[in-house]
């Protein structure tokens, strides 16, 4: 039997069962969807792409994987000199895992472990957001800040080397002058937080916590494996702000198969390059740097730069904010919009209650949470399929207030 996520096994409506899936759009055997949420954020090129199969069927054909401890592959070596090339400042040195949880367990590992390295061993501390998420293994869940998924803030109550702060200047450097001492790295979603509830803050606060860590010696990491890819209307948010470490993950495969990566500058890496072996960062995935995920990965990047993906993410967001312009509810609390992405935040969960079937019986997957409704569409998407999905959003709302 299927222990299905985030569900309550007991009283779980059943699932959609999807019997095919191409373009934009998931087959039932009775419906075709729009999926408005790109398989959890990740198919950014639509489904049964063929350049993507391709990709994946050539490399097949030599061999599936091999592990990364002792051997290497040519995929794994194209792979991280296109990232080195294709990602900002000095964000050159790849360390591939198999989920986006995972890649942030890495990221924080490495913060930790260069100090202690340096044999700095206060800098024990992360500074992390309110409202953050970077996963639900074990240490994301401890430097998460939201009650619903992370049950251990529950059994074992916050965590004294994390220190949760709002994305204010004034609290942010408040931070700092407390615990600078103590701060190994300064964790955060940059500009849209996920799971947390689609918040949206500005880049000034990101830019002033460069500053402050380069003040303090603090190493700053940026989770986007949400953000990456111009989910945001940035290709990454480290176009903007620089970090030090960077994680990538779910659009890194094109939504293809799980894989992910933490990225580290010169200074971190060079944290580790000793000829104590004690000083080596000793993790390694098993799936880490896979073969296919390599081939898929670089044909997804060449489709992302050949085809402007960046030009559709910003035609996507024009439309959306033309769609949504004048749409306003009583029980709405906000819209956000942002890049490829956006939100309606509503004041009581149980409105939301039943969107997802009037979402399926017009023609949209949709997957609301708490009390945010959102859609983060493919990039592939036509404007009529993106009108059809914040049509629908509207709708739930228009038979609610009775109108027609």
């Amino acid at each position: 039997m299927i222990w299905y996520p985030y569900e309550q096994m007991k009283t779980m409506k059943e699932p959609y069962s999807i019997i095919d899936a191409e373009g934009v759009y998931l087959y039932t055997e009775d419906q075709k969807l729009i999926d408005s949420i790109s398989s959890w954020w990740s198919v950014i090129h639509g489904y049964k792409h063929p350049e993507l199969n391709e990709a994946v069927e050539n490399q097949l054909k030599q061999f599936s994987h091999v592990m990364l401890g002792g051997l290497t592959h040519e995929p794994v070596r194209r792979l991280s000199d296109k990232l080195e090339q294709w990602l900002p400042g000095d964000l050159d040195y790849c360390f591939f895992s198999d989920s986006g949880s995972v890649a942030v367990e890495v990221a924080l590992k490495m913060a930790l472990q260069y100090y202690m390295n340096r044999e700095e061993t206060d800098r024990t501390m992360v500074l992390a957001l309110e409202h953050g998420y970077h996963g639900d293994t074990f240490k994301t869940m401890e430097v998460g800040d939201d009650e619903d998924y992370h049950f251990v803030l529950k059994a074992y109550g916050a965590s004294r080397n994390v220190i949760h702060i709002p994305t204010t200047i004034e609290a942010l450097e408040q931070a700092f002058s407390r615990y600078h001492k103590k701060l190994n790295s300064m964790l955060v979603e940059p500009l849209l937080q996920g799971a947390g509830g689609m918040r949206m803050y500005d880049s000034s606060f990101l830019k002033r916590a460069r500053e402050l860590c380069d003040r303090y010696g603090v190493l700053l990491i940026f989770d986007e494996v949400a953000t990456g890819f111009g989910r945001t209307g940035n290709r990454f948010v480290a176009d903007l702000v620089l970090p030090d470490i960077l994680v990538l993950g779910k659009a890194l495969t094109g939504g293809y198969m799980g894989h992910a990566v933490t990225v580290a500058n010169h200074k971190v890496y060079e944290g580790f390059y000793d000829d104590d072996p004690a000083h080596a960062l000793m993790h390694g995935p098993t799936f880490m740097g896979n073969p296919l995920a390599c081939s898929v990965t670089l044909k997804s990047i060449e489709l992302f730069e050949k085809q402007d993906y960046m030009s559709k993410i910003q035609k996507i967001a024009e439309l959306t904010r033309r769609e949504m312009a004048d749409f306003s509810h009583p029980a709405v609390k906000e819209v956000r919009m942002m890049g490829a992405c956006i939100c309606i935040e509503v004041y009581d969960p149980e409105t939301l209650k039943g969107y997802q079937q009037f979402a399926y019986e017009r023609g949209v997957f949709s997957r609301p949470f708490l009390r945010y409704l959102y859609a983060m569409v493919p990039y592939v998407i036509e404007e009529a399929e993106l009108v059809k999905v914040l049509n629908t959003m509207k709708e739930w709302f228009d038979q609610r207030s009775g109108k027609k």
